[in-house]
């Protein structure tokens, strides 16, 4: 068959790559030319991409079974996977910047039998007799039997087809910064296979590890808070993490520099936007979404490339099952995504939504069903909660797995129980210091 993949991306390279290794003809189409010859690569129009990633222990598993010499190749590359030592040597997830994982795809896929990456705009389908024949990109036309878009949530290729996306500004907002550990400096503190976090009223702290002695330290904010957005200023944020003690331990002069500038986050949404269009038919035999094209959630729980790869190995299982039925293809990945990539959308929304409102000062409401990362974060009163937190939070279990141990988490925070607040700044003395610093002259 010959396939047109819109997106190099990393569900995109993924994609393409697995199906030339069925014996495909793939065309990648991305407006990016792909990485400089130094270490550089701006990536432009990817606001995310030099912003922290999660890889989960999906991604690893979706890498393993299709593409083995690519998880090795991560790893040479100085991917560090991720190990709980409760598991043994299971991998639950790699240690790594997108660039380096991205470099990697795209580097396959450049000499990859089958595969042939095309800088350009995909500009629009090619339609004949009910369904997509192509596409056209810088005005030429591309001939294919299937076009896989994974052009990401803003793609322009199914504006119009397809039914309404679901979601919306998910409410939160951050700024990230990329440093290296010295060479003889050690690692500061971690407690999650990420690497470091803290929540505080008002803000949440992260240090994401990464390759090659490189992590990223990040604030979140509520997307209201006028005066938090200051911390995209560098002194404002170089004084934010000496204030923080989570940040500070890995910041200090004397245990890493800063390879990037401050890095500020876009709007950032929770979408979901399905195969069909409004009447509940697919939106066009032979054109399926795929990736972000389908499913965006908030950044901070690492889950976007995890969702976008889980996609992407079920839409492979269906191609190998029912092509050239791609209508049938299109049916059947609609319902299995609104079963497995769904509820994380909605979990997020509803997570997100009551995060902002008890950053905004509320309280944890027991009159109505708790968020999870509320359920989540009971297990610390009682580990035993873990049994159930634990898959959810690896992605292992869906978000309903949760409601069995809501009842227990319900009793936790009836009792009082709150979680400690650790040491660090107030949301109102992290504000003070970042306004008092922002713009100001280093001596």
């Amino acid at each position: 068959m010959k396939i047109v993949i819109v997106g190099a991306g990393p569900t995109g390279l993924y994609t393409g790559i697995a199906l030339a290794r069925r014996g495909n003809e793939v065309v990648v189409v991305d407006r990016d030319p792909g990485p400089a010859d130094d270490d550089g690569w701006e990536r432009r129009g990817v606001m995310q991409f030099h912003h922290p990633h999660g890889f989960r222990g999906q991604v690893v598993d979706a890498l393993r079974v299709e593409m083995p010499d690519v998880l090795d190749a991560v790893i040479t590359a100085g991917a560090v996977p991720t190990r709980i030592p409760e598991l043994g040597d299971r991998i639950v997830g790699m240690q790594c910047r997108r660039m380096t994982f991205e470099r990697v795809l795209r580097r396959t896929a450049a000499t990859e039998p089958g595969v042939e990456l095309r800088v350009g705009h995909a500009d629009q389908v090619c339609e004949d007799a009910g369904r997509a024949v192509g596409v056209v990109v810088d005005g030429e036309r591309l001939d294919a039997d299937l076009v896989v878009d994974a052009s990401g949530r803003a793609g322009r290729l199914g504006q119009g087809r397809r039914a309404p996306a679901l979601g919306g500004d998910c409410g939160i907002s951050y700024v990230s910064r990329q440093h290296q550990l010295l060479p003889d400096a050690d690692p500061g503190p971690v407690n999650s296979p990420i690497g470091f976090g803290a929540t505080y009223p008002g803000y949440q702290i992260f240090v994401f590890l990464h390759d090659n002695r490189i992590f990223s330290t990040l604030i979140t904010r509520a997307s209201t808070d006028s005066d938090l957005s200051q911390l995209r200023d560098e002194q404002a944020y170089e004084a934010a993490c000496q204030a923080i003690p989570g940040l500070a331990a890995w910041t200090g002069a004397d245990r890493s520099r800063p390879i990037t500038p401050v890095l500020p986050g876009g709007r950032l949404h929770n979408s979901y936007q399905g195969q069909l269009n409004a009447a509940g038919d697919v939106a066009l035999p032979g054109l399926i979404f795929v990736g972000d094209a389908v499913c965006t959630t908030t950044p901070t729980a690492g889950r976007g490339v995890a969702t976008s790869l889980l996609q992407a190995r079920r839409l492979l299982e269906l191609i190998d099952e029912q092509a050239p039925d791609f209508e049938a293809v299109s049916l059947a990945f609609h319902v299995w995504c609104e079963a497995n990539i769904k509820p994380w959308f909605e979990d997020h929304v509803y997570w997100d939504a009551d995060q902002t409102r008890r950053w905004a000062g509320g309280d944890i409401d027991l009159t109505r069903r708790l968020p999870s990362d509320v359920i989540f974060t009971a297990a610390e009163a009682d580990p035993s909660l873990m049994e159930l937190a634990g898959p959810y939070g690896g992605m292992e279990a869906l978000p309903d797995s949760l409601l069995a141990a809501e009842p227990r988490a319900r009793e936790i925070y009836a009792s009082g129980w709150r979680p400690p607040v650790p040491e660090g700044p107030t949301r109102d003395e992290l504000a003070a210091l970042v306004l008092a610093t922002a713009g100001s002259s280093v001596p």
